[in-house]
């Protein structure tokens, strides 16, 4: 049934861009990899930003010489047993702005997904100490595709199966990385970056992003612009 509003699927990143989880999932790898191997910061030469959690392990196997046969599961296991632990520290933080943007989008109608290299357990972990999971219907992850660019066809397809058909062009991704950006631009989607992760304003602006911002804080910005992307959507029943 078409609802008659016009609407796109927002999709969150979350580490940079809803919070910090103040260093947790670097902590975990890293304790995971040495309960496993007896490796210490065997992640420590590893850059992590924007890459899925799949990507991230067997980078660290294969830098230590590791086998990725049952040894990708093995890490998975041990990793997000101990983020369960780790993300209760005292340098974990959510970004500025998030929750006045995110019940904005709510007030608007707009459906709310997340579109993370985290592993789906992964990104429930860390978003329940501040109370985020309740906002995001659905989304993709990197349990569900190692390569970050595969990731918006599945968020697209698992709303579909909720009853919310939208196109790949009505999709807005909102990150903090370049790999944010290529996820959605090479889908013809939206993006917003904001430069609240490791990667400043200038160098955010040299990718194909829609519109970059210093932060979230500014949820009417962020709307005005989300607002200019609107194409039209429906709801199935």
């Amino acid at each position: 049934m078409n609802k008659g509003k016009m609407k796109n699927l927002i999709l969150f990143d979350i580490d940079g861009t809803l919070i910090t989880a103040g260093g947790a999932g670097t902590r975990s790898l890293n304790l995971a990899f040495h309960a496993l191997f007896k490796i210490e910061d065997a992640f420590k030469d590893i850059t992590m930003a924007g890459k899925t959690d799949i990507q991230i392990i067997k980078e660290g196997l294969d830098t230590h010489g590791f086998s990725m046969d049952g040894n990708v599961d093995k890490m998975t296991e041990m990793y997000l047993q101990f983020l369960q632990e780790k993300i209760n520290n005292p340098w974990k933080m959510m970004k500025p702005g998030i929750v006045d943007l995110l019940d904005l989008l709510k007030d608007h109608g707009m459906p709310l997904g997340l579109l993370t290299g985290n592993l789906k357990e992964g990104a429930r972990i860390k978003l329940a100490p501040f109370r985020l999971n309740e906002y995001f219907l659905d989304g993709a992850f990197g349990s569900d595709d190692e390569d970050r660019d595969n990731l918006l066809p599945i968020a697209v397809e698992k709303f579909a199966r909720r009853g919310y058909a939208f196109s790949l062009r009505q999709c807005i991704v909102i990150g903090d990385t370049p790999r944010d950006v290529r996820c959605a631009k090479i889908h013809g989607a939206y993006c917003v970056a904001v430069a609240t992760g490791p990667y400043p304003k200038d160098e955010l602006l040299k990718t194909d992003a829609d519109i970059v911002f210093d932060s979230l804080q500014d949820a009417a910005a962020c709307m005005e612009f989300i607002k200019k992307c609107a194409g039209p959507s429906h709801r199935v029943s």
